[in-house]
């Protein structure tokens, strides 16, 4: 089993029913689209997928209710509709490079995977990727899914404007410059707004990273240090199954310079060196992780756990991961420590990472540096979501939020009480959808 890979879906042929200018696609009974793992099959029976703007906004309009749909990496409903979603995944172009703003704006279905080699070949770079590159840009951008790195924010901090498509089938634009702190409120909009039609990134000058892991770091050793170790790279994971109070790996994927002759350390507060390529998960083979052995490679070779260049097609799997402030971290640790024995026999790996703070309305690091706190279960769905109730337990005194494409269980008074901005929030989805269009069963029982 990999961590955070996919599996291959059921191709599903779908028959179509012309509908002025698009294509509706609607599925046959029986064969509803799933998410990648699996663990998911969407209600949804009418699922369009258009290849324009104009496509999008008649697609608005002839429905009385819409979810859109990404690359469906979502373990829970968040995407999910009892009637219609709309796919964009025919509608993934780059639409521009602005050389002299330092942006690149491309359509909602683009993912990163093929984003960013075109931005190395035009000398950029993106702040921070995911584990994985497959996902799409809105849909990560949308949940504020993360990378890694102390002084990185999430996906969704690179965003500087975007344009979606609201209840009424109008074509809205928001940009950091012009719009502040309704920008901010919408940026993570959890598809709560619209249909994200094109989306502008913020880029930096391409650089070339290096990344080194190293083996079996006693926990003891965050107590005092944890905030150094977590800093000791651009970004740094930390794996462990829970087993023998012992971190199993350590990622430490750092910026390379031209010159850098920086002899890399054998050891990390106990940690020693590998001297091999490892997957999170010791067993696997590491053939679909990315270069290890401080070897420097572009970027996206190196900031994200797996490779770009294949489809991962084995196992099944579920996702939950909850963020608490930086602070908090080694303690937060300590407390699902203490349920070991439990959850170590029905998980793959879980997965330590930080989060800049953000000021995006409905981001878990809003105003805040946080510690994410990610965990690959094995697919026992009963299993599973009755130990959730046990984290979410476990990491109450850090006012612990979740995911918001992952699986929690968290009570929706207790997930709102912890959410500042929530009131601001629901306003703005009032402004762009009054009669709750893009509502579904998630969105209400969770923000309601």
């Amino acid at each position: 089993m990999k961590k955070r890979t996919f599996l291959k879906t059921s191709s599903i042929m779908v028959g179509g029913i012309v509908l002025s200018r698009l294509v509706a696609c609607k599925s046959a009974p029986k064969t509803h689209l799933k998410n990648w793992a699996e663990n998911l099959e969407y209600s949804a029976e009418n699922v369009y997928y258009p290849k324009n703007v104009e496509e999008v906004q008649e697609i608005v309009k002839k429905c009385d209710s819409l979810k859109a749909l990404g690359s469906r990496h979502s373990f829970n409903t968040i995407a999910d509709s009892s009637e219609n979603q709309i796919s964009l995944k025919d509608f993934n172009k780059v639409v521009s490079l602005d050389k002299k703003a330092n942006t690149v704006t491309v359509e909602g279905g683009i993912q990163y995977g093929e984003l960013a080699p075109y931005l190395e070949e035009n000398g950029y770079a993106l702040h921070n990727l995911a584990s994985l590159p497959h996902i799409s840009v809105v849909g990560a951008c949308a949940t504020a899914t993360h990378g890694s790195g102390v002084k990185n924010g999430n996906l969704s901090t690179a965003v500087t404007a975007f344009e979606f498509v609201n209840a009424e089938g109008e074509v809205i634009n928001l940009s950091k410059e012009k719009d502040g702190e309704k920008f901010n409120g919408a940026v993570v909009g959890l598809g709560a707004l619209g249909v994200i039609t094109k989306i502008t990134l913020a880029l930096q000058p391409s650089f070339k990273m290096k990344q080194v892991v190293y083996r079996n770091l006693p926990m003891s050793a965050l107590e005092k240090n944890f905030e150094t170790i977590m800093s000791s790279g651009y970004s740094v994971s930390l794996f462990t199954d829970w087993k023998n109070k012992n971190i199993n790996e350590v990622w430490v994927k750092s910026k390379v310079e031209e010159d850098d002759a920086t002899e890399i350390p054998a050891a990390l507060f106990g940690a020693k060196l590998a001297t091999q390529n490892l997957h999170p998960i010791e067993e696997i083979s590491a053939e679909n992780c990315t270069e290890q052995l401080g070897i420097p490679g572009v970027w996206y070779e190196r900031m994200p756990h797996f490779k770009m260049g294949f489809t991962p097609s084995a196992g099944k799997e579920l996702q939950s991961e909850y963020f608490v402030p930086i602070e908090h971290g080694y303690e937060a640790m300590m407390a699902i420590e203490k349920l070991h024995e439990k959850v170590s026999p029905h998980i793959f790996i879980s997965e330590i990472r930080a989060i800049q703070a953000d000021d995006l309305w409905m981001s878990p690091c809003y105003n805040q540096t946080c510690v994410a706190i990610h965990t690959t279960w094995k697919q026992e769905v009963d299993v599973v979501m009755g130990i959730l109730p046990l984290f979410e337990e476990q990491l109450a005194p850090f006012n612990a939020r979740p995911h918001w494409a992952k699986l929690f269980t968290m009570d929706a008074t207790v997930l709102q009480g912890r959410i500042g901005k929530l009131n601001d929030f629901k306003a703005l989805v009032k402004e762009y959808d009054p009669k709750g269009k893009f509502q579904n069963e998630f969105l209400k029982k969770n923000l309601s």
